[in-house]
């Protein structure tokens, strides 16, 4: 019991010691590696080097005390980015790895083109080859990315939708590749597009440019 205490003892006084020695270093000699190299992976070459000067100007000092939270705000703030994550690569480097964002949509905001992405933002119209469908109308992004959660679930696919027609009573019409148009009920929307889906299938359309399903189980058409 005796030589435990002494042991114990032994281990206090060399801790004491080390204490001290750290507290008598001049802390203002230390010097520590700066950020030297920022890689960013996961957007195109131009967006990559946009965002890598952004991150740049908010004037990173050394890598042990890099506030993530000041790059997470500035990476937050860009609309292509969907998901992404932060690695600490000692002594100097920083690797920012990215998910881009899916862009499912253009739409009106304002009297300018944009671009509705999965990440729930909007995007500047700076991709003219890319062809989606458009939204006529005015919903909420959560309104539009709910319903396109319901699209997803269906067995429709998303890639034979031409636009999206959106009112104020919260319900959507179809317009699809083939220029027919299909009137969502609001209320079940899940059902009436499944109605709508069942009848294509198993009908021969010639002349028939509307297929309405907003009544429950029932189908109108008009040509």
């Amino acid at each position: 019991m005796h030589q435990r205490k002494g042991k114990k003892i032994l281990i206090y006084f060399f801790l004491l010691i080390l204490v001290g020695s750290i507290n008598n270093i001049d802390l203002s000699s230390i010097k520590f590696e700066e950020v030297k190299y920022i890689n960013i992976d996961g957007l195109e070459e131009k967006e990559n080097s946009i965002l890598l000067q952004e991150i740049h100007n908010l004037n990173l000092d050394n890598i042990f005390f890099v506030n993530k939270e000041d790059i997470q705000n500035q990476i937050d703030s860009n609309s292509l980015v969907e998901e992404y994550s932060i690695f600490k690569r000692y002594p100097d480097s920083l690797d920012i790895k990215i998910e881009k964002t899916e862009f499912l949509a253009r739409t009106n905001n304002n009297g300018k083109i944009y671009f509705i992405g999965s990440n729930g933002k909007l995007s500047k119209n700076i991709f003219s080859n890319v062809q989606l469908p458009f939204i006529f109308g005015k919903p909420k992004i959560k309104e539009f990315l709910y319903f396109k959660k319901i699209i997803d679930e269906s067995k429709f696919s998303y890639n034979e939708i031409k636009n999206f027609y959106f009112f104020s009573s919260k319900r959507w019409d179809l317009e699809l590749k083939n220029n027919i148009i299909i009137k969502l009920s609001s209320s079940y929307p899940k059902d009436s597009l499944q109605l709508a889906f069942e009848f294509l299938q198993n009908s021969n359309l010639t002349d028939i440019k509307i297929i309405d399903a907003r009544v429950k189980n029932q189908i109108i058409l008009n040509g």
